[in-house]
């Protein structure tokens, strides 16, 4: 993988699910609500001063959300951090740089 170019769409994986994890509650307080599933089912990742995780989450029924997520270099030793998030998506949105 180059650095600065995000990688393919790749099925989730348990660190993914992790990392989604982490978030959720940032998530459901920038929207308000709980979300009954939180279900990652792809990702991209990309190499920038730490690691950009793009993230396709099933929040329940046909609705979808998609995560960007940081996590900075060990050394600086910060938390993750829900950078950005897109709501209303659905299955078959592509999961691309936002």
């Amino acid at each position: 993988m180059m650095c600065g170019a995000p990688s393919a769409v790749q099925p989730a994986t348990a660190k993914t699910q992790y990392i989604a994890d982490q978030v959720r509650s940032q998530l459901q307080e920038k929207e308000n609500k709980k979300f009954p599933v939180f279900k990652a089912v792809w990702f991209k990742s990309q190499v920038v001063a730490g690691t950009n995780y793009f993230i396709k989450v099933h929040v329940g029924d046909e609705n979808f959300v998609h995560l960007r997520v940081f996590i900075s270099l060990p050394h600086e030793n910060k938390p993750l951090t829900l950078s950005n998030y897109q709501t209303n998506k659905a299955k078959h949105d592509e999961l691309s740089y936002f």
